[in-house]
């Protein structure tokens, strides 16, 4: 097998640099997305890092149960299409799931876990764990499903311009207006409402538009910022 060319090398450090990590926002152009609010919410939770390490928890250990997690979800909202107050569970779900994507991180980082299988395991890992629990909100009643799936889609695309960031010798982007976090704190309100007992309906469509606008700026946010920084 050849050996990699310096830029492959350049690519895959940089890589793994941002893996679960935090990245630097442009100055310009650039959007508030609630991802700015991770270092303070890490720290937090770094005690709680420290005691996991001791006890034997790896960081590829924590991204492999957020992505259970997220498919247990899933499996929730589906039951939820008869029994609506199923869907009250999923925003302590996603709160909870945040807390392992932060807890990865600072594990790989802080206690030298990178590597390019957590790398790799983590991006995977946040896109099956959204189209897990995301998507199955197209069966419930009164939510039209192809505008749903068109949602979750946008999603994976925007993730994708932040990977691929990478790839043309920038940072992994991370840029809103909707991020990872934004995007579960929608989802989370939208479950919250609905598990109260508010069918969805033309409002349920609106509100799925408008994320489908977001996402759709974020994908040109992310890819502007990946052409103009290095």
């Amino acid at each position: 097998m050849a050996a990699p060319s310096k830029s492959q090398s350049i690519r895959v450090g940089k890589f793994l640099a941002s893996e679960h990590g935090p990245t630097r926002l442009i100055s310009t152009g650039s959007m508030a997305t609630i991802y700015q609010l991770k270092p303070r919410f890490q720290a937090l939770l770094r005690p709680l890092s420290s005691r996991l390490v001791r006890s034997g928890v790896t960081a590829n250990g924590i991204t492999i149960a957020a992505i259970a997690l997220s498919l247990i979800s899933g499996a929730v909202v589906i039951a939820a299409s008869d029994h609506p107050a199923l869907l009250l569970v999923i925003p302590p779900t996603l709160l909870l799931r945040m807390a392992l994507n932060a807890l990865d991180g600072m594990i790989a980082r802080e206690f030298k876990q990178s590597s390019r299988s957590g790398a790799l395991m983590n991006e995977l890992g946040d896109v099956i764990s959204d189209t897990a629990m995301y998507l199955p909100f197209g069966l419930l009643p009164g939510v039209q499903p192809l505008l749903l799936a068109l949602t979750v889609l946008l999603g994976v695309i925007s993730e994708m311009a932040g990977v691929v960031a990478v790839q043309i010798g920038a940072d992994r982007r991370y840029d809103g207006p909707l991020g990872k976090s934004d995007r579960a704190f929608a989802f989370g309100l939208l479950a919250l409402l609905l598990g109260l007992g508010i069918p969805a309906g033309e409002w349920f469509s609106i509100v799925l538009a408008g994320l489908c606008l977001l996402a759709t700026m974020t994908v040109v946010t992310r890819s502007r910022a990946a052409l103009i920084t290095r």
